[in-house]
């Protein structure tokens, strides 16, 4: 039996190849398992002007939205690190803002792989719920 998210883990792996990192070196690809089952990949993107970079889970999630999916079942985050790498804070944000319960599966070049919830890693994330509401 094959692991379901074998496709999402090559869809990363496929996009960290494309990644765009001059300045770190550091590629990553992140693909995102939607509800449907449909698989939305993204990478990194750095600029020499450093904060307008963008890193692949966030490049995937905006890829996706464009696409029409709200909702999401894991991302697969894929390095060339010897450890597995969680996402960073921004991208735990943007992804709770969708399904604060995802599945985060990241992968190291090594072959060793992490798991997570998001809700295990962002416990607390600010939500639209955490906006006062309108009188």
């Amino acid at each position: 039996m094959t692991d379901p998210l074998d496709r999402v883990r090559q869809e990363a792996r496929t996009a960290m190849s494309r990644a765009y990192a001059p300045y770190s070196g550091f590629k990553v690809g992140a693909a995102l398992l939607c509800e449907d089952l449909s698989v939305v990949a993204g990478c990194n993107v750095e600029s020499a002007s450093f904060p307008c970079g963008i890193c692949a889970e966030r490049a995937a999630l905006a890829a996706a939205v464009a696409r029409g999916q709200r909702e999401f079942k894991a991302v697969v985050i894929v390095t060339d690190a010897i450890e597995p790498t969680p996402p960073c804070g921004m991208c735990r944000q943007a992804l709770a803002e969708f399904s604060p319960g995802m599945t985060v599966v990241s992968r190291a070049a090594s072959g060793r792989e992490a798991r997570w919830t998001l809700a295990d890693l962002l416990p607390s994330p600010f939500t639209p719920s955490s906006l006062p509401t309108q009188a």
